[in-house]
C-alpha cells in the first residue's frame, strides 16, 4: 500500500512532468510547482533537494511511460525485424500520435532546450538514446545471426539511422501536428527494414 509520503513524491512528479513539457525546464520555477502541487516549500524539499533533482525523477517517469507503449506487445514477436517494425510503429503512432505527454515528445523538448544548457542532464538523455540505439543493433545483430538479414550490414548505422528518423518524424509532427508525417515515416521505415533481409 503507497504511503502518504510515496503519494506526495508521485504528485510532485506527475504536475512537474506536466510544467517540464509544457514550458520547459527552465521556465518551470519552483514556485510553478509548488502552486501545481498546493505544498509548501519544506513539503517539497522533503522529498527532493532541487529543481533538477524532481527533473532526474521525471525523466525516469517519462522513461517507464515512454517504454510502456513502444515495447507494448514486442517481447511476444520472436522474428527481430518484426520487433523492430513494433517498435517504429508504437514510437510514431502510439506514443507521438497519442500525445503521451503534454507538449509533445518530452525526450526531443528536453534535449533541444538542455543542450549548451545543461551538460550533465543532456548526457543523461543521450545515455538512453544510446541505450535504444543498441538494443536495435543487437535485434539486428539476432536477425543476422538467423540469416534473414544480409551479412556485413553496419548494424550501428541503420540502428542510428532509425533512431534519426523516429526524431526527426517527432520534430516535424510537433510542428505540424499532421498526422501523415507518423504514417508516411511508419511506412517508409517498414520499407527500409524489409530491404535489409536477405
Amino acid at each position: 500500500m503507497e504511503t502518504k509520503g510515496e503519494r506526495t513524491r508521485q504528485l510532485i512528479i506527475e504536475k512537474s512532468l506536466q510544467l517540464f513539457s509544457v514550458k520547459g525546464y527552465h521556465s518551470t520555477s519552483i514556485s510553478n510547482i509548488l502552486d501545481a502541487t498546493g505544498l509548501t516549500k519544506g513539503g517539497l524539499y522533503g522529498h527532493f533537494e532541487s529543481k533538477e533533482a524532481i527533473w532526474y525523477a521525471i525523466y525516469d517517469e517519462a522513461v517507464r511511460r515512454w517504454r510502456r507503449v513502444v515495447f507494448d506487445g514486442v517481447h511476444d514477436i520472436t522474428d527481430p525485424l518484426r520487433r523492430i517494425e513494433k517498435v517504429i510503429e508504437n514510437d510514431l503512432m502510439n506514443y507521438l500520435g497519442k500525445d503521451i505527454f503534454e507538449g509533445g515528445c518530452f525526450f526531443l523538448n528536453a534535449l533541444v532546450e538542455l543542450s549548451g544548457q545543461s551538460l550533465e542532464m543532456s548526457r543523461h538523455m543521450l545515455r538512453g538514446f544510446i541505450g535504444f540505439s543498441k538494443l536495435l543493433q543487437q535485434w539486428l545483430v539476432q536477425a543476422e545471426s538467423q540469416g534473414q538479414i544480409q551479412s556485413g550490414l553496419n548494424h550501428r548505422e541503420i540502428a542510428n539511422f532509425i533512431f534519426i528518423s523516429l526524431n526527426g518524424a517527432a520534430a516535424l509532427y510537433a510542428v505540424t501536428r499532421d498526422d501523415s508525417v507518423l504514417k508516411q515515416t511508419t511506412s517508409q521505415l517498414h520499407r527500409y527494414v524489409r530491404q535489409l533481409e536477405a
